[in-house]
């Protein structure tokens, strides 16, 4: 990569950012940079192109905010991965292990927060939890080969989950595995904005739109085992329901 950027061809016209923007662009068009790619930091591109880092802080700026890189937190500036949009259909309850795997793609997790709390006034009505008890909550970035998919923050009563480090890759396993299973859930969907923090944990611009999904699931005997709240990004995750028609109504 280092040959790359220090043979980058800038000639041309218009102003220079957008020159080392569509140089870029090119190089990964062609594939000599590919999805997944780290770049250089901006001082040492800047460096080994022989120009400012004003002005590689702007074409790459311009490249995030576009979906081209994507920027990951604590991480660096990477080549984004093709666009290959990921749909999920509205018919049964899954977990997020079970749908990727579904589609050939590798799962995986970035945890957090994981731990036992003190219940929340929204965590106590949804979860029926008495006010002054606890929870255990489940934050984490879930991946689908190594891209970063969604932010997921879970909450379940205490007596239902009360050693939360020992949640692995799927949650609805480990309920599994303790004689507890989810039936029905009901979930709300609406669009949202990504703040900084979100959007940074993604990988994508603030600001850029999400799916927000807020599930609550329930066992067999119609208790409120989970109480969900995610966020997708727009720009690779589509919802699909499905409907039947009926002349009865």
């Amino acid at each position: 990569m280092q040959t790359l950027f220090e043979d980058i061809d800038l000639a041309g016209d218009g102003p220079l950012y957008r020159r080392l923007k569509s140089a870029i662009q090119a190089a990964i068009a062609c594939g000599a940079l590919q999805g997944g790619t780290a770049l250089p930091p901006e001082r040492d591109l800047a460096g080994r192109i022989g120009i400012s880092r004003v002005t590689v802080r702007r074409a790459i700026a311009e490249l995030t905010s576009e979906g081209v890189l994507t920027r990951r937190q604590g991480a660096g500036t990477f080549v984004a991965f093709p666009t290959g949009r990921i749909e999920q259909k509205l018919k049964r309850l899954t977990s997020f292990t079970e749908d990727m795997k579904a589609r050939g793609l590798r799962p995986h997790s970035r945890w957090l927060e994981r731990g036992l709390f003190p219940v929340s006034a929204e965590e106590a009505e949804t979860l029926g939890v008495t006010p002054g008890g606890h929870v255990a909550r489940l934050s984490r970035i879930r991946f689908a080969n190594d891209r970063p998919m969604a932010l997921e923050h879970t909450s379940l009563p205490g007596d239902i989950m009360d050693a939360p480090a020992e949640v692995g890759s799927s949650l609805y396993a480990a309920l599994a595995e303790r004689g507890i299973r989810l039936v029905r859930a009901n979930e709300h969907i609406t669009a949202s904005l990504l703040t900084d923090e979100q959007a940074a944990l993604l990988g994508v611009f603030s600001g850029a739109p999400a799916l927000a999904i807020s599930r609550t699931g329930f066992d067999a005997a119609g208790r409120a085992i989970e109480f969900t709240r995610s966020f997708y990004r727009s720009d690779i995750y589509d919802l699909v329901a499905e409907l039947t028609y009926s002349d009865q109504d």
